[in-house]
C-alpha cells in the first residue's frame, strides 16, 4: 500500500493493516471506535485518520501502563 494520508482504504486493507480480521474491523467502524464513513453502504477508511487513531491508541496504552506501574 502507498503511503498518501488521504488514501480510501476497504475494510480489506485496513484488516490487513491492523492485522486483524476483517469481522474486527467491521464491529469497530460500526459502533464509531474506529474513524470511518460509510461510501454506498460500505465502509471506507482514510489512512491519515487510521494513524492518527493507532498513535492516539499508543498513547492511552502507555499512559495506561505507567498509572498501573505506581
Amino acid at each position: 500500500m502507498s503511503e498518501k494520508p488521504d488514501e480510501i482504504l476497504t475494510i480489506d486493507e485496513v484488516a490487513a493493516y491492523l492485522k486483524a480480521s476483517k469481522r474486527t474491523v467491521y464491529r469497530l467502524a460500526a459502533s464509531g471506535k474506529i474513524p470511518a464513513f460509510k461510501l454506498g453502504g460500505s465502509w471506507r477508511f482514510r489512512r491519515g485518520e487510521l494513524g492518527q487513531w493507532i498513535a492516539s491508541r499508543i498513547g492511552k496504552a502507555t499512559m495506561d501502563d505507567d498509572e498501573g506501574a505506581e
